[in-house]
């Protein structure tokens, strides 16, 4: 079976060509890591019999994908984020796996995959998936950031600890301590980053769950937030947001 891998992180689609070796009879054709490839791979070449595709791709939604050309055969949607509408997925001709993908994940896939085969009007089903997850809100997971102005390198939302003003610029602090300069201002950014993930401590900072040490009582009924990468000032919550906050870091996040 000729498979196509359509995933933007390196690593990832090293393990799941890996995973794909051990299962067998599955023959790689190429991996395309973007939106931009994707499309011109299709428009130039014949379709495969399978499409394993990753929904975040550095330069956008692989729905944008559908947008562009009509894929035909099977696809198998990998993805992170078990929040993003999986429930979705529950149709006739398509299937998902969470990462990280097992041997045991793919074959139950293709098992799926094989008793479905001949299901009528497989673009309908896709095209059902599709608007699903635009119902739903797609959050930002990955960046392009400038290095010293001569290339982009992608950064992902998950190795950001936190961000934040500094000298009038937007910077990404990430967990090994390197700093990134983002376009987007701080406003914009609360609106794109995960609310489950991140959380807008104050007009200065955006914190990452994952990145919380520990929290202290501060003056005036505040906190203060101490993360595990090093901050060269306070970071602290509002007397005003600490109920907030709290229900935040403790899964209770009602926003939408």
């Amino acid at each position: 079976m000729k498979a196509l891998i359509i995933e933007d992180e390196a690593l990832a689609a090293r393990h799941l060509q890996s995973v794909l070796n051990e299962v067998g009879n599955i023959r790689v054709i190429t991996t395309l890591d973007s939106v931009i490839a994707s499309v011109e791979w299709f428009k130039e070449n014949g379709m495969p019999e399978l499409v394993f595709m990753d929904i975040h791709l550095a330069d956008g939604s692989a729905f944008l994908i559908f947008d562009q050309v009509n894929i035909t055969c099977p696809i198998i949607f990998t993805t992170a984020y078990d929040e993003y509408a999986i429930k979705a997925f529950q149709v006739n001709s398509i299937d998902y796996l969470l990462k990280p993908i097992t041997k045991s994940g793919i074959e139950r896939a293709l098992e799926k995959m094989n008793r479905l085969k001949g299901s009528p009007e497989p673009q309908l089903y896709i095209n059902q998936l599709i608007a699903s997850f635009r119902k739903e809100k797609l959050y930002k997971t990955h960046f392009l950031v400038s290095v010293k102005g001569s290339k982009l390198v992608p950064l992902q939302t998950q190795e950001i600890a936190y961000i934040h003003i500094e000298d009038a610029l937007v910077k990404a602090k990430t967990n090994d301590g390197k700093s990134f300069v983002l376009e987007n201002t701080l406003d914009e950014l609360a609106l794109m980053l995960n609310p489950v993930e991140f959380f807008r401590a104050n007009r200065q900072y955006i914190i990452s769950r994952n990145s919380i040490r520990e929290v202290d009582f501060y003056f005036n009924s505040r906190l203060s937030i101490n993360l595990k990468v090093k901050v060269d000032e306070k970071i602290l919550i509002s007397k005003v947001r600490v109920t907030e906050f709290k229900d935040w870091f403790s899964g209770e996040y009602r926003g939408t």
